[in-house]
């Protein structure tokens, strides 16, 4: 077989139809520079976002998670307008595409609601830039790390080193608490109550003292020791101490909590605990004398 004849067969092959598409003949050689005009636009996306990540770098040098959060934007922008221009290419015409793609869009939709709405939500949450990799959140009670965010799911990682995913639906229309939104410093507080006859002014003494030797909190916060109320069983005071980051803030609590205990039981100050005392009349108090003699 010569070369001429090796090539008339294969252009022949190449431009014949496969299908039709919006009354549009597909051919092989349309699949091929779809194809191609892909992969250049997954080039062309990758380029733009590291030539971003160069220019803004400096910028976001502390909002790494917005960053992250606006190159992943870019990406998908980018990669739709490459498709847009690929479909036109090959000539196929996106109008008629899409008004006989109506009905079926419709119908998937109802199928697909919550994929739809989590898509959606994932772009609000890449625009508003409300919570970004790297932030600390606490959702239903659980606080995650936010790993990953894409545009469907967002991926977060527990206390416990699991790796949670989340439709990104909740995040945008639940109550999400941000602990760093803005700021990643952080307080924590933990309450304590000591017996009535207790020493006062040695009470806040030990506690601001404990508080302040904490290893882990924020040296330019001081520490703030509140009297909280007067309880019926003790004199309750609140602790609250500055983190640097909210991640480990229950490990925290809970090296609060027995730095205070073992510093009362140094300075020999009683944390109170409920109690109940019971009066009788005199009545009752006869009877139980009787009661008592009748048992002797």
């Amino acid at each position: 077989m010569s070369w001429d004849t090796f090539t008339s067969w294969t252009g022949k092959g190449l431009a014949k139809p496969i299908f039709t598409l919006a009354g549009t003949e597909v051919t092989m050689f349309s699949v091929f520079t779809l194809i191609l005009i892909v992969i250049i636009t997954l080039f062309a996306s990758m380029l733009l976002q590291r030539a971003l990540n160069r220019t803004l770098a400096k910028r976001f040098e502390k909002e790494m998670g917005t960053l992250a959060a606006i190159l992943r934007l870019v990406h998908y922008v980018i990669l739709m307008i490459g498709l847009g221009i690929g479909m036109q290419t090959i000539g196929i015409n996106m109008n008629a595409l899409f008004a006989a793609g109506a009905v079926f869009a419709i119908a998937a939709g109802f199928a697909m609601q919550n994929i739809v709405q989590n898509f959606v939500s994932g772009i609000i949450l890449l625009v508003e830039r409300s919570i970004k990799p790297g932030d600390i959140l606490e959702v239903d009670g659980t606080v995650i790390k936010v790993m990953d965010m894409r545009i469907r799911t967002t991926v977060g990682r527990t206390l416990l080193e699991e790796d949670i995913i989340i439709p990104n639906s909740i995040l945008s229309q639940s109550n999400v608490k941000n602990l760093t939104y803005g700021n990643e410093e952080y307080w924590i507080g933990t309450t304590v109550g000591v017996t009535y006859d207790s020493d006062m002014k040695h009470v806040i003494e030990v506690l601001t003292k404990t508080a302040e030797q904490l290893p882990w909190r924020v040296k330019e916060k001081v520490p703030s020791i509140q009297m909280k109320e007067f309880g019926s069983s003790s004199v309750d005071f609140v602790i609250w101490v500055a983190l640097p980051s909210p991640w480990r803030k229950r490990y925290h609590i809970s090296e609060m909590n027995k730095a205070i205990w073992f510093a009362f039981k140094e300075e020999g100050i009683t944390i109170a605990f409920p109690q109940v005392d019971v009066h009788f009349d005199s009545t009752i108090n006869k009877s139980l004398d009787n009661i008592r003699n009748i048992a002797d």
